[in-house]
């Protein structure tokens, strides 16, 4: 029996572990080496290590530690002498050797998964001088696998779809398993698939993972979606392997495999006959079990009455027939239509086509129902003219308009106002003639937009509207003029026949042949001396110089009249006046200056200064002013008001008062009670030493009882006058009373016989008082002493 060479390393691999386990991974010196090993102080012979790999289960589970093997040197005689050191990867943490043995423990679980080998250095050392007695030498332990990681499917769970109605065998999609485990030792690696649900629709390739197809026929419209579980074990699915499982979702793809289908023979809607154009008669829809392009249908009318009357196109989001109509329907004319439409998929599949025809008929039946319509007129816009010379009440044109119902109603019209709001024109209400109601005007308005509305006798809310476009017609009833306001210059220097303006004309008539203009000067200017005008014969004309030498001292601005004539018929003239003024220009012909004021100016004196002169000017002005406003003011007496009655004082609240009943508000005292304390106030218009003359004042007022009467008649007045003002509002009477706190002034009163006053001090007061003193004083002056 031949073995393969993969079955010969796993052969190999079983005896080293039998070995391993046996005790028999010891180390041995051979003299394999032919120089010598030099040690301080003696020569020895040629010695050196000779190994075999350590082999360690991973996963140890027991509670002491894992004999690994043993290291030996031939030095070591067994007396103690030798000392063997251990260093590398794991020594110490995971690896310990026993110095006077040289046996090799694991401490702790190994896991291959995590580390598959190590590699350390031993090394055999002189107890007493602790020096080495062979060169330091490396080996390697290897962690022997064991089967303890289960299959795991890294990419899951899974989903895939396969289109509807596929054959046996087709591929879904694949599924991989991958194991931690060694792959080249045992059948720890080694996976095998099984489906664990899904049966009997899908099944799975063991060794690869692919999913295939199990079933034919598999339609989408019965089942769409299935759930599958595949599971992955090791140890080529022997008992005691470990597996792991994953979930794949398979979908199963729509394919064009359904017709579609009208679930009505026919079909029967009823559509008024006023419906306008384009609207929506009905909506038709051929089911269809097909989803996403392979149900998209199309429709279409294939037979029937209605053929250039309804059209049927497709929604692409409902998929249905939509039915619309593409001319005015006439109940009168038509009552009825039959259709015969045809829904087709858009997108057939060739393998399906045994399934029968992918398309359906059926038959749309459209009632036309009678509605009262409104007039219609003969024609949707009527063009008319009218000159604008047309009387008021000339005939335009007429309109027309009919019930196309079946009664035939008569009709009444009228213009919406609302497009003829300065009532140009009226129209008859009987026969639809339209005439003029005010005088026209082309150049205001050239053309009028006007509707007609046409409304049933028998039922007016049905009214139909007619278009009625009016041109009007132009006369020659416009003079020409200047086509702009001209600003004509003349240089002082200018010389006879130099053209200084051109000019043209503008008339607001429109004449068929366009306009043709004649230019002249006026009766009274044809002889001046300074221009003369020269038409050009191309509606424009040319103003030209017939002398040198003009002075702006003599003559700034010249005034030239135009005369103006039109070809029309009859033709109309104006007179246009031309103003032209005289300049100094620069040796270009430029004017620069065109006032005469500029020769009487100082020739050194500038804008600036003449700004700058006005500037003082207004100052003075305001300066003298204000000198005016302060002696006036000095002027006034100094001599306060606290003397005055006191109805002139007026007291104001900012509250609202509450009405005449309210006497919360304000004090009615300081109304009613005159008896006023006053103090003696110096006068500020007085000099000390004559204060003593003033009149003495008085402490204390006797109740006036006339003020308190007289208010309150007034009130009762007010408050029976059905005229008077409100009742919180102000009043104010002009009563002086029968006598005064200050006693009369009256120079009749001061001459009677009775009189004891002494006005002497009068004339102390200064000039201002004369008057006074001379009226009033006792001196032999005095008129009446």
């Amino acid at each position: 029996m031949k073995l393969g060479k993969v079955e010969f390393c796993h052969f190999l691999q079983i005896l080293a572990l039998f070995l391993c386990l046996s005790g028999m991974n010891q180390a041995e010196l051979t003299r394999s080496r032919s120089k010598p090993y030099f040690q301080s102080g003696r020569t020895r012979t040629k010695r050196s290590w000779v190994w075999n790999q350590f082999f360690v289960l991973e996963e140890y589970m027991g509670t002491d530690p894992l004999y690994v093997g043993k290291l030996h040197s031939d030095v070591d005689k067994g007396d103690g002498s030798i000392k063997y050191i251990l260093s590398g990867e794991g020594a110490s943490s995971i690896f310990i050797i026993d110095e006077n043995t040289g046996d090799i423990h694991a401490t702790k679980r190994l896991d291959r998964e995590e580390q598959a080998y190590y590699t350390l250095r031993a090394q055999a050392l002189d107890r007493l001088t602790n020096k080495p007695v062979e060169p330091e030498s490396e080996f390697v332990i290897k962690i022997q696998d064991i089967n303890d990681n289960e299959p795991k499917f890294l990419d899951g769970p899974y989903t895939a779809g396969v289109p509807e109605m596929s054959p046996v065998g087709t591929s879904v999609v694949q599924v991989t398993a991958t194991d931690a485990d060694d792959p080249t030792y045992g059948n720890s690696a080694r996976v095998v698939y099984s489906i664990l649900q899904g049966q009997p629709y899908f099944s799975v390739e063991p060794k690869t993972g692919v999913i295939k197809t199990a079933l034919p026929n598999m339609d989408r419209e019965a089942k769409d979606q299935y759930l599958l579980v595949i599971q992955a074990k090791d140890m080529v699915g022997q008992n005691g392997g470990l597996s792991g499982t994953t979930s794949v979702t398979v979908t199963l793809t729509d394919v064009n495999d359904n017709p579609p289908r009208f679930p009505r023979r026919s079909y029967q809607y009823n559509v008024p006959e006023s419906l306008p154009v384009a609207s929506v008669v009905a909506r038709i829809k051929a089911a269809d079990a097909d989803v996403g392009p392979n149900a998209e249908m199309e429709y279409k009318i294939v037979d029937g009455d209605g053929l250039g009357v309804f059209k049927v196109s497709v929604d692409k989001d409902t998929q249905e027939g939509v039915i619309t109509i593409q001319k005015e329907l006439d109940f009168e004319a038509k009552t009825s239509y039959t259709l015969r439409i045809e829904a087709a998929n858009m997108h057939v599949d060739p393998r399906f086509l045994s399934l029968g025809p992918f398309s359906d008929m059926t038959t749309v039946k459209i009632i036309v129902e009678d509605v009262d319509e409104p007039p219609v007129f003969t024609s949707r816009l009527y063009s008319m003219v009218v000159s604008e010379a047309a009387k008021v009440g000339t005939i335009i044109g007429t309109v027309a308009a009919h019930d196309p119902d079946a009664s035939n109603s008569p009709v009444r019209y009228s213009i919406d106002r609302n497009t003829d709001l300065e009532r140009y024109f009226n129209i008859d209400a009987n026969s639809g003639v339209i005439t003029t109601a005010k005088s026209l005007d082309r150049e205001t308005n050239a053309v009028h937009n006007i509707t007609v509305l046409a409304m049933e006798s028998q039922n007016p809310a049905q009214i139909g509207r007619g278009y009625v476009a009016i041109t009007i017609l132009d006369i020659n009833d416009n003079a020409p003029e200047f086509a702009m306001e001209y600003e004509t210059t003349v240089c002082e220097n200018a010389q006879p026949g130099q053209v200084i303006q051109k000019i043209s004309a503008i008339d607001k008539d429109d004449p068929p042949n366009g306009h043709q203009f004649y230019f002249s000067l006026t009766a009274e200017a044809a002889n001046n001396h300074n221009f003369t005008l020269q038409d050009n014969k191309d509606n424009t004309a040319t103003v030209l110089t017939k002398r040198n030498g003009f002075r702006r001292q003599e003559q700034s601005v010249f005034y030239l009249p135009i005369f103006i004539v039109d070809s029309g018929s009859p033709s109309l003239s104006s007179t246009n006046t031309l103003t032209i003024r005289v300049c100094d220009c620069d040796a270009d012909g430029i004017a620069q200056t065109c006032n005469a004021e500029a020769y009487i100016l100082p020739a050194g004196l500038s804008t600036g200064a003449l700004i700058a002169i006005l500037a003082c000017v207004l100052t003075l002005l305001v300066l003298v002013l204000l000198i005016v406003t302060m002696r006036r003011r000095k002027k006034e007496p100094l001599i306060f008001d606290e003397e005055r009655d006191i109805r002139e004082n007026i007291v104001r609240y900012d509250d609202e008062g509450g009405g005449e009943e309210d006497t919360e508000a304000f004090d009615m005292a300081a109304l009613r009670n005159l008896n006023i304390m006053r103090d003696t106030k110096t006068r500020r218009d007085v000099t000390p030493e004559i204060q003593f003359l003033s009149r003495p004042t008085f402490k204390s007022i006797p109740d006036n009882v006339i003020f308190r009467e007289f208010i309150w008649e007034r009130l009762k007045e007010a408050d029976v006058d059905p005229c008077a003002p409100p009742y919180d509002s102000l009043q104010t009477y002009a009563f002086e009373g029968n006598g005064s706190v200050a006693e009369s002034l009256s120079s009749l009163d001061s001459i009677s016989s009775n009189s004891d006053q002494n006005y002497d001090y009068l004339s102390d007061w200064g000039p201002r008082f004369k008057r006074l003193a001379d009226m009033y004083g006792t001196g032999p002056e005095c008129l009446y002493s």
